[in-house]
């Protein structure tokens, strides 16, 4: 089996999903829902489209191809409008956050879909384990080669997704210190990490090709990368976010990622290198324990600065290319709450020291995702 063919598309496009908790009202555990939701929705018409996850708790909404932030904040609200009004009918809740704070992953059901069953069956109670929610960005790039570059420029800033999406602080009724914990049961997937540093589509292909030859992979869906190209669609696609708990802020951080594409894929400022990733482990741990207090280890220079910095830079240095891109009020909103060290996971974890119980959290987070908390 050979390389896809990577497929054009527009320089800068972007592209969301979401993966969403599915909660019954009345303990705010996960809810196996997903059918009753999919058969709802499928009786509305909606921009992107709505599918069902690994397991029947989880649903995955996705944009269309959106020109920046705004298109994708507009096409988002529509759907989760359309999930409220449809959850409303079900007596469920819709949330997002990357954990769900007390679920039991042996309670899950996988959902029954052949390849999550064929999923199931390689990796036993992984997948179950598997129930969590991340946020999937997807980046037009204008060719193969120039998608490997920005791909490999764009792992630089890894953990800046990671603090700012960062909303997976509790696991199976327990804070695990972590910012994002979602990204250990990632990490656990024997195709995950980060992809081979190759910067021309000839030689990824060879190396696909190598990789497909040994019966380990069958198709890029068999790669659990940090970010891994989409031949198919003529992106790159981010997958470290967790899911917010708000459809404004993973908007604001679609444009944030659009933004970086924009400087990098204009300026080119360095030309990626194995060096790049001496680091990056490390960088990534760093942002999944300690969010926006953790400290980032600059891959060139080596210098160790604070990660909220590292940011406020960044922002500030990529500010002209959000103005073009139309993603000021995006990165201001960012800006903002990175000056106030607040992320998702901190929201989480002060509503649990309010209110005690994390079926309160949960409930509360459900109705900050309907735009009401």
């Amino acid at each position: 089996m050979s390389c896809e063919t990577f497929h054009h598309s527009e320089a800068l496009t972007l592209g969301v999903e979401l993966e969403l908790q599915l909660l019954n009202t009345h303990d705010y555990d996960l809810a196996p829902y997903a059918e009753d939701m999919l058969r709802l929705l499928c009786k509305i018409p909606l921009p992107g489209s709505v599918t069902p996850e690994i397991t029947r708790s989880m649903i995955e909404i996705s944009t269309g191809v959106c020109r920046n932030s705004g298109e994708v904040l507009g096409q988002l609200r529509q759907i989760r409008d359309a999930l409220v009004k449809c959850a409303d009918k079900l007596n469920i809740a819709v949330a997002g956050g990357g954990t769900h704070p007390f679920q039991q992953w042996h309670e899950r059901r996988i959902c029954g879909r052949p390849r999550f069953q064929d999923l199931s069956q390689l990796y036993g109670y992984l997948c179950k384990q598997f129930t969590v929610f991340g946020q999937h960005v997807h980046i037009g790039c204008p060719d193969a080669d120039a998608a490997l570059l920005m791909l490999h420029r764009m792992s630089r800033y890894i953990p800046h997704f990671i603090a700012l999406s960062a909303s997976s602080p509790y696991v199976q009724g327990q804070d695990t210190a972590f910012d994002s914990a979602r990204l250990n049961s990632v990490s656990a997937f024997p195709m995950s990490g980060r992809a081979p540093c190759l910067l021309t589509w000839d030689e990824f292909s060879a190396w696909f090709d190598k990789m497909a030859r040994t019966g380990v992979v069958n198709s890029m869906k068999d790669f659990y990368w940090d970010i891994r190209p989409k031949p198919e669609y003529g992106t790159i696609e981010i997958r470290v976010f967790d899911t917010p708990l708000s459809i404004e802020r993973a908007a604001a951080l679609a444009g944030y990622a659009q933004s970086l594409a924009a400087y990098l894929l204009a300026e080119q400022p360095f030309t990626p290198s194995e060096d790049d990733y001496l680091a990056y482990t490390y960088n990534r741990f760093q942002a999944c324990r300690f969010g926006l207090d953790a400290i980032y280890v600059d891959p060139a220079s080596g210098s160790h600065i604070p990660l909220r910095d590292h940011i406020l830079q960044t922002l500030e240095h990529i500010a002209p290319h959000a103005a073009s891109c139309g993603a000021t009020d995006a990165l201001n909103m960012l800006r903002g709450e990175t000056e106030a060290n607040q992320n998702d996971a901190r929201w989480l974890r002060e509503r649990q020291r309010e209110e005690q119980l994390l079926a309160e959290v949960s409930r509360q987070a459900a109705l900050r995702f309907r735009g009401a908390g």
